[in-house]
């Protein structure tokens, strides 16, 4: 794999070599590491755990102590896609993506729980909340995606744009819906496997004029009546909080237009007024109502053992810390920054 480098070699002494500077394995960092072509007995330094690795011919292993390392269950969420069209035939838009580690609850779209993270100590971490999409500004255009929430290595994705009128959804994390058309029919956009679900589509025969809900990311956006798609339940700041729904499609006929999902999605628009969509909720990913709504912001959650972190230090975020027995919590509500743990 490499080749051993130095400036002098000492002396030989019977089995011992003595070098005079001290030997400096490669580093490399995990993901670095992970990629080599490694042979059995390949050994480098991870920058990111402190350790010195070794391959035996199928995986790397660690022979030292775990002591700049600690574990922690996360919950990021992205921005919630905006809503369609400017006036209320536009489709709900999708949650933002929903990737969640935290015991045995589940992420967006079905998927299942994923594995608890690895972080490094004395190292900023890269953290980015999500913002909420834009919604349409003329009756036929589609509304923006929302923007990734990253924590590390965590990337969730945004979710859909709602479809203008006349309009399919856009794809995302949850898809946004498809927006209304006396004629013809629309589709929501796709939803992205463990984050969310698939934006409703829109039907011509669909007698009370509803655009579709945006995807939820416990449920699919609803067709027939343009409701948004449900959101997840989390625990992990000790009480159960519901996030990423989908917003409501809007509706050209007189009445409420769809109802948003649970978990911040915004209501539809109603009756053809310009503006009247709901926008998602701040800080749940929710998508936004059809009608130009404005998607909700997302979120990162952290929640890790107390006394496996001394302390913290962040440059350019927002973050409120609790304690839930002997663990410690960060919620992470705005910016675009770092934090280091030590």
């Amino acid at each position: 794999m490499s080749t051993l480098e130095t400036n002098s070699i000492g002396k030989y002494s019977t089995n011992n070599v003595s070098f005079d500077d001290a030997l400096n394995l490669k580093s490399y960092t995990t993901a670095q590491r992970d990629a080599l072509t490694s042979v059995a007995g390949d050994v480098v330094y991870n920058s990111e755990t402190g350790t010195i690795d070794y391959y035996n011919g199928s995986a790397w292993f660690a022979t030292s102590d775990n002591t700049f390392q600690f574990s922690g269950s996360y919950l990021v969420i992205a921005g919630g896609g905006g809503g369609g069209g400017y006036q209320a035939g536009g489709g709900g838009g999708g949650a933002g993506g929903y990737r969640n580690s935290y015991a045995s609850e589940t992420s967006g779209g079905g998927g299942s729980t994923e594995t608890s993270i690895t972080l490094p100590k004395n190292t900023a971490l890269t953290v980015s909340i999500g913002s909420g999409g834009a919604g349409g500004t003329t009756v036929a255009e589609d509304a923006t995606n929302g923007t990734n929430s990253t924590f590390y290595s965590i990337v969730s994705s945004g979710g859909g744009g709602g479809g203008g009128s006349y309009a399919n959804g856009l794809n995302g994390a949850s898809g946004g819906g498809a927006g209304g058309h006396p004629f013809t029919p629309f589709s929501g956009g796709s939803g992205i496997a463990n984050q969310g679900y698939a934006g409703g589509n829109s039907t011509p025969s669909n007698p009370n004029d509803y655009a579709a809900g945006g995807g939820g990311a416990g449920a699919v956006g609803n067709n027939s009546l343009g409701n948004g798609g449900a959101g997840l339940s989390s625990s992990i700041t000790s009480f159960a909080v519901t996030r990423a729904g989908g917003g409501g499609g809007g509706r050209y006929s007189a009445g409420n237009g769809g109802s948003g999902g649970s978990g911040g999605g915004g209501a539809g628009g109603s009756n053809g007024s310009a503006r009247t969509g709901g926008n998602g909720t701040v800080n749940t990913g929710g998508g936004a109502g059809g009608g130009g709504g404005t998607g909700g912001s997302g979120i990162v959650i952290l929640r890790y053992a107390t006394a496996d972190v001394a302390s913290y230090s962040q440059t350019g975020l927002t973050i409120s810390p609790s304690t839930d027995g002997s663990d410690t919590v960060l919620e992470i509500t705005a910016g675009t920054g770092t934090i280091t743990f030590s």
